[in-house]
Formats: C-alpha cells, structure tokens, sequence
C-alpha cells in the first residue's frame, strides 16, 4: 500500500471519528477524556510495535518498533502518574472506542503480511498514525487541556511522537 493511500486512510478515519455530529467534536472532550485517548493511542503503537518484533526480520523496523514501546510505555507511566497525583481516572470516549476498533482491523491485516510486505506496512502506518495522533494533538487537544501539568506533559509528548514521526518517514523512504 502506497503511503499516500495509508495516510489517507488514517486521516479519512480520523475525520470521519471528528467530522460526526458536534458530540463528537474532540476538541470538546474534556482533559480527562483526552488523556484515555492519548493513552489508548500509546498503547495501540506498543501493540504494533510488538507485532513488529515478533513478525519482522529487519533490524531497522526492530529498533523503532523498540523505540516505540520504550517511548510510550514512559509517556503512559508520566501520564498515570500525573493522574494519581490528580486522584483523577481518564474517561472513555467515542474517539479512544473509534481508535481501538480501527486498531484491531489493522493488526489483523498486518498479522497476515510477512517480510518486506510487512515492513513497508508496518512503517507507512506508523508514519500515518504519527502524523494523524499529532495533528489531532497539537490541533484539538492541547489549545483546549485546561490543566497545566496536563498541557505540560502533552507538550512533551508531542515533542517525542514528532521525532516519532520523522523516524517513520525515513524508514518509509528506506523501505522503498
């Protein structure tokens, strides 16, 4: 799959998930909201990236695929850490259910692709998924998290997923 067909896939199911009626508008989720869908979006990568090592023999998607899980896996402990010291608990909504079922369809395709199939998937999606999560970061979340602490760490974040996002697009170019 081309990656200009894969970005528009994920970004088509991005907006169908935002365009829907106002409710469902995810610059109107409230902090606690948007933290359950940066969190579930963090551990959809981990579970890609588990894919990825346990499907790929290439070294390149290896080391990302681990970068991905040490990099979300430490913003999800902050970011549970940060809920704790809140006595908060993140609250499910239509967008985190939307990225969880859209996930599920994807990991059951890739899990049927093998060799360089595979890799060339794997890393279109996750320049894709990248560049969709932080658009809608940068885009509807962070202009709208009324906590500080919470603001603080979406910046941060926002700052790895984008170098994120770089890697991916140059194992995208490697891969081709």
């Amino acid at each position: 799959m081309k990656i200009r067909t894969l970005i528009a896939t994920v970004g088509i199911a991005l907006i169908t998930v935002m365009g829907g009626a106002q409710a469902n508008d995810p610059a109107k989720l409230n902090d606690l909201q948007i933290a359950h869908v940066a969190y579930t979006a963090d551990n959809i990568d981990i579970r890609y990236a588990h894919l990825a090592l346990a499907l790929s023999t290439n070294p390149k998607i290896h080391e990302f695929a681990r970068t991905m899980i040490r990099d979300h896996e430490a913003v999800n402990t902050q970011a549970l850490a940060l809920l704790k010291k809140l006595k908060a608990a993140p609250q499910d909504n239509f967008l985190s259910k939307q990225l969880t079922a859209n996930s599920l369809k994807l990991i059951d395709k890739m899990s049927k692709l093998r060799g360089n199939a595979f890799d060339k998937f794997y890393a279109s999606n996750e320049l894709a998924y990248h560049k969709a999560v932080n658009g809608l970061v940068a885009n509807a979340f962070i202009p709208n998290i009324e906590n500080a602490e919470v603001k603080a760490l979406f910046k941060t974040g926002l700052k790895i997923f984008k170098a994120h996002e770089k890697h991916a697009e140059m194992m995208v170019k490697g891969l081709k």
